[in-house]
Formats: C-alpha cells, structure tokens, sequence
C-alpha cells in the first residue's frame, strides 16, 4: 500500500494520541454516541438547534456551518489544528486512526448520547469524515435525519417507485457529492418496506438512515465497522438470502463485478455513483473493467441495468431548503442496444423520444420547479446541460 508523506509535526501528534489512548484502554472503534459534556457535543447541538445540513472542522477558521445549501461561519473562536486534533480525542478508534494515517481520511458515524430537545424521541446522528489538509486534522460533519423521508416528502417523480418492485436488475441513483442520492435510496428503500414483503440488505460507509422492519426485513451493514470493505460485505451478503442489496457506492472493480453478477442473477441491486448524467454513469461502470473486458461488460450491462436516476439540489427560492433536479433514465429495449453499440450519445433523443414511459430529461425537471416558483430562472439556466431545450419548455 502506497503511504502518504508524513508531516513529523502531525505524525508526534497522533503517536501521543495513540499513546494517550493505548494507557486509557481505547477501543479500536470510536464510540457509538458523543458523551455529554465532550467539546464536540456543543457544535452538533447547535448544528441540528440551526437546521444545519453539514459542519467543517478547518485550521484558520471556526466551525463553518452549511444552512440551505450555503455556508454560514459561526460565532466561536477560530480553530488551530490541535484544536481540531482535540475535538476528537477519545471519539477516533485506533483502526480509524490508523485509516487516517495511511489513506489520508475515515468515515464514521456517530450520535449524541441524549436528545437535543424534549421533544425529540431520537437522539441525532452524524456522519463524519475527519482526514489531512495542510498537514492538520480537518472534518466535515454531515446531519442524518432521524426519519426516512418518502419520495413524495423530497418531491421525486412518482417513477421511482416502480423502480423497486423487479425482483432483479441493477438500479442507479447519481450525482455529485451532496446531492442527495443517499437520502434518495433510503426513501426507496422506505418505499419498499412500506408496501412489499422482500428482505433488504444495505451497505454503506457509514449508515446514515436507520430503517426500521416493516413490511420488509432490512439488515443494515456498516463498512469498518461489521465488515472491511463494499466488496468483501456485498459478498457475504449473496449468502444471506436477500432479495434486495442496497451497495451505497461501487468504488472499484470487483464490487462493481459482484453487483453486476447479482442484478443478473436474481437480485435487485441499488446504488449510487459520482456522475453528473446517465451516460456518464455508463462509461463509469465499463471503464473500470480492462479493456479487453469492456466489451463483454457493455453486454453485460445491457442486460441488468433497469435504470438511472441522476439528481442535483439546488437553493430554493422561497425558502432555506433545497429543490431537487432528476434526469430518469429507463433501460428500454432502445436504450440497451445503445448501451451495447457504445453509441450514449443517443441517450438524450431516447429520453424525449420515451417520456410516457416515465424518462425524465434534467431540463424537463428544471422547467417544473422553475415554473412552481421553487428555484430562479437563472438557477435552472446554470445546470441545464440543453440550454435550448429549456428555454424551449417555458415559453
């Protein structure tokens, strides 16, 4: 494994740390929840007190908060990065700590050992990323929802919903990072285990939406915590009789491999990836593979791809929440034979061409929440990828 180069200052830092932590008994994963009283449980409160989306953690400036999609910097004193260091003291499990040292960064989650208010029944979680920048310790601090919002609620097309009932082929949810796609997933997966009786295992790093067993069983697998990898738990999982697996990235080839096998062999594969449309998404999938492969991934892919839904939240403009943009793309017969022919320049025609079989184009999307009041004319002229088009659709 290729290491990073070490800053001696960082480096004498962490030993003591680890040091600190190895006389204390320290476990080898961080905490489940932050104790009360921890220098860190004042920012998370006022995080969720102000409706909060993320937190940043940075050397040379203090906690900056992200509100509405915008980054607010808060009132309290700027952070060194010992300062930083110290925030998560006792909160890093030496295996993370060890991630960080090797990769640079780790993710985790964590919660608040007691509710914020009275009125909450549920105690916050928070995803965590902590990694390098300018030789310091840094974080960007995610909120998680404590409910699993529904498709209506993050005003998606109705389309989603019939993505889940195949009981086999693979189903992708794409975007830039922040753009919703995990919150996407929970609320399908939500969908499911409202209305069918199937047996759901998710993987993600780190769980950020916790299902509760409806209609549906859902086991919820947390990567370095109940298992070292996405490939290494996808695996395990074709042995749990699922019916459903929930991959939350597909990072590398073999994952991508084993999903492609599954969505093919009887199983109905959803996950994400960080792609701005569908034909991107494709050439992602493919270009992983050697190139004396692509070809038969291409027809591979074909087969068991069942759709794709690339997604964009942008500012509303009447209010602090954001209003999310989808392009839908549904693997039709014309569809899979472009996929096959390596020809996804035709993909934008298939959508127009297919719109009652429930495609959606980015601009179709952009056209209804501009005229719905929810986001500027200028906003959606700043992410349509067919400027013409939607010019076209709000005369």
């Amino acid at each position: 494994m290729t290491r990073l180069t070490r800053d001696e200052h960082l480096e004498q830092l962490v030993r003591e740390l680890n040091e600190r932590d190895e006389r204390c008994g320290a476990p080898e994963l961080p905490p489940a929840s932050v104790p009360e009283g921890n220098p860190l449980e004042r920012l998370l409160v006022e995080m969720t007190q102000r409706g909060a989306s993320d937190l940043l953690l940075i050397a040379g400036n203090p906690p900056i908060l992200r509100i509405g999609g915008r980054l607010v910097r808060t009132e309290a004193d700027v952070l060194d990065g010992g300062d930083v260091a110290a925030l998560f003291h006792g909160l890093i499990g030496l295996r993370f700590r060890t991630q960080i040292e090797d990769d640079g960064a780790a993710d985790f989650s964590l919660r608040l050992a007691s509710a914020v208010s009275t009125d909450e029944r549920r105690a916050r979680r928070f995803r965590v990323n902590v990694h390098h920048q300018r030789g310091t310790l840094a974080a960007a601090i995610r909120s998680l929802p404590t409910e699993v919002p529904t498709l209506g609620q993050l005003n998606l097309p109705p389309s989603l919903a019939e993505m889940v009932k195949p009981t086999r082929g693979l189903v992708l949810v794409c975007g830039p990072t922040g753009a919703g796609k995990t919150t996407t997933l929970a609320a399908m997966v939500g969908e499911l285990n409202r209305t069918e009786a199937r047996h759901v295992v998710t993987i993600e790093d780190p769980i950020e939406y916790e299902h509760r067993n409806s209609k549906s069983v859902i086991e919820q697998v947390e990567v370095g915590r109940d298992a070292p990898s996405f490939a290494a738990a996808l695996r395990a999982a074709l042995r749990q009789d699922p019916d459903v697996i929930l991959v939350g990235e597909m990072r590398d080839l073999e994952t991508v491999s084993i999903a492609l096998t599954a969505a093919e062999t009887g199983h109905l594969i959803l996950s994400t990836l960080h792609t701005s449309d569908a034909a991107q998404a494709i050439h992602r999938i493919i270009d992983v593979f050697p190139p004396e492969q692509q070809s038969q991934i291409r027809q591979q892919l074909a087969l068991s791809l069942n759709a794709i839904v690339c997604q964009q939240l942008i500012p509303r403009s009447d209010g602090p929440e954001r209003a999310v943009a989808v392009e839908v793309v549904i693997a039709n017969q014309a569809v899979r034979n472009h996929i096959r022919q390596g020809k996804l320049q035709h993909l934008a025609t298939e959508i127009t061409i297919a719109k009652r079989q429930g495609m959606i184009s980015l601009e179709d999307s952009l056209a209804r929440l501009v005229k719905q009041g929810m986001i500027t004319l200028e906003d959606a002229r700043n992410r349509a990828t067919r400027p013409d088009e939607l010019e076209s659709l709000l005369r």
